[in-house]
């Protein structure tokens, strides 16, 4: 087990909802204020775009520029606190198998697909897309979509200043969970970038389980 957990481990099988999110898919779900969401790396190596969006209010959203300024760091792990674009808390990241999540590289799109990597992969399905098939079934649109999250991700800040995407450092079953300080809803796109090595090259499934709230 990695130096970076922190809370104590809880059997998967207490959790109240167990989601299978395929390779290369989106998916959403409310997380009640006190409850806590796993984000599990089934088979390693796998980029997971995130978002937060109060539930009952989603003009209140994620703030990765509010989360870097307040946390002093460029990476998201273990004690973060995800904060939203009113400065509030959202979230707090309470155990991490992984040890560095990127909240600085942003999504993929098939604009930036076309941009990095040549016009034949403008065709491929990106994040940004899978973004906006999920956040429709809310009422929101592409203009809602924001600066995410990458968990697992692994984006080294160069000397220079210039952002590297390199192969991840996550294993099989590494998980990085989060307690929701408001009721939220999670978003997330399971990368299915093909053209660097954020996933290996290869998309996996993920699972994401959600645990009652503590006593």
């Amino acid at each position: 087990m990695s130096q970076f957990f922190a809370s104590p481990v809880r059997d998967a099988a207490a959790a109240r909802d167990a989601h299978f999110v395929p390779a290369n898919a989106p998916f959403s779900c409310f997380v009640k204020k006190g409850e806590s969401v796993r984000i599990v790396d089934l088979e390693g190596q796998q980029a997971v775009d995130t978002l937060l969006y109060r539930a009952d209010d989603v003009s209140e959203r994620y703030s990765s520029q509010d989360t870097l300024r307040v946390q002093g760091s460029a990476y998201v792990s273990t004690g973060t606190k995800l904060i939203s674009c009113e400065g509030n808390v959202m979230a707090v990241v309470t155990a991490d198998t992984c040890g560095r999540h990127d909240t600085s590289a942003g999504a993929c799109s098939c604009e930036a697909n076309t941009v990095r990597f040549g016009h034949q992969v403008k065709y491929l399905h990106a994040c940004r897309e899978n973004f906006i098939i999920e956040v429709a079934k809310h009422g929101m649109s592409k203009r809602d979509i924001v600066p995410n999250i990458n968990f697992f991700m692994n984006v080294p800040v160069e000397p220079s200043g210039e952002l590297a995407i390199v192969d991840g450092i996550s294993g099989p079953g590494d998980y990085v969970e989060l307690k929701a300080e408001m009721d939220i809803l999670l978003v997330i796109s399971n990368c299915p970038q093909i053209n660097n090595p954020c996933n290996g090259f290869n998309p996996t499934p993920i699972t994401v389980l959600v645990f009652g709230a503590e006593d």
